[in-house]
């Protein structure tokens, strides 16, 4: 890769973060991952329930991003209520986010569905490693921030048959600035309504027959001043197993999953983005794992894994 060309691309990712210092990373398996974009989410696999997700994103770049994010979440007093724990952490170029928050839902009981209201809070800690870019002639980039901590909170709704879903969130309320280029590595916090990242889900299950399940999932993102982003996906499901699919990101990539039920409490998937972007000349595509586990699963209320 061109040195110039990688470092101007560098450079670009970086002053996005800076100019906002919050940023919500891209999943494509977002649908087995949902309450890292929704506390709404919290109890709603009706058992203790844990998710891990690694994702490598524009490989051969340099400072692409890379972000882990775990949750583990259970539903509480009979099913009432819901609540879990989130964790990420994400670096791209030399600004790193390590976020924590506890999640809680309150979940009302319909004819054949749940309808669930939930809150987010939690910690983010931010960073910014100017001096790893060893431009020495420039006193804005020499300038370390240190690690500093900022507060978080989100809200979501989610609806929930045993056929379909849909969700709408907003998972940061708390505009979080770190602008080391003012001179301050102070953490500027506000509640501005122009930062609100929305996110709208939605998928579901459809039988074909005994053995083959089509499981459709689609998610917008919405921020004022960028045009909106659609995710559209489809896995096909065989004999409640294995799993292969194909998905579109608006404006970025096309994907591939696949995955498989080792059981009916451990689930494992794969995907791979091929970028759209003009970013297409600089790296690989991206790269993407999950794992998750639920504990304690009771034969007595299914008799097939849960879908979402």
């Amino acid at each position: 890769m061109n040195i110039q060309k990688s470092f101007l691309i560098l450079i670009g990712m970086l002053t996005c973060f800076v100019g906002t210092a919050q940023f919500d990373p891209n999943f494509t398996q977002y649908m087995f991952n949902e309450m890292a974009l929704n506390p709404g989410y919290a109890g709603s696999r009706e058992c203790l329930s844990g998710t891990l997700l690694y994702r490598q994103q524009w490989v051969g770049l340099d400072g692409a991003p890379s972000t882990l994010t775990g949750t583990v979440h259970s539903p509480l007093m009979g099913g009432k209520l819901g609540a879990g724990i989130n964790f990420v952490n994400e670096k791209i170029g030399v600004s790193q986010r390590t976020g924590v928050s506890l999640n809680g839902a309150y979940r009302l009981a319909l004819a054949n569905a749940t309808l669930s209201f939930g809150l987010q809070a939690g910690l983010v800690s931010l960073s910014e490693n100017l001096g790893e870019l060893n431009l020495q002639n420039d006193q804005q980039f020499m300038m370390n921030s240190g690690k500093r901590t900022a507060p978080n909170l989100g809200f979501g709704m989610y609806y929930s048959t045993k056929s379909w879903y849909g969700g709408l969130s907003i998972p940061r309320l708390i505009y979080n600035r770190l602008d080391v280029s003012t001179g301050s590595t102070e953490v500027q916090n506000s509640f501005n309504l122009d930062y609100f990242h929305y996110f709208v889900t939605g998928g579901g299950v459809i039988s074909v027959n005994n053995a083959i399940k089509v499981r459709p999932n689609a998610m917008m993102k919405v921020v004022k001043g960028a045009p909106a982003q659609l995710d559209l996906n489809a896995n096909v499901l065989f004999n409640d197993m294995i799993w292969a699919g194909l998905g579109y990101r608006s404006g970025d990539a096309i994907n591939m999953m696949l995955g498989a039920y080792i059981n009916k409490q451990l689930r494992i998937g794969y995907s791979y983005d091929y970028t759209l972007s003009m970013l297409q000349d600089y790296n690989t595509g991206s790269h993407e794992i999950m794992l998750g586990y639920d504990l304690n699963y009771s034969k007595d209320k299914m008799v097939s894994p849960r879908y979402f």
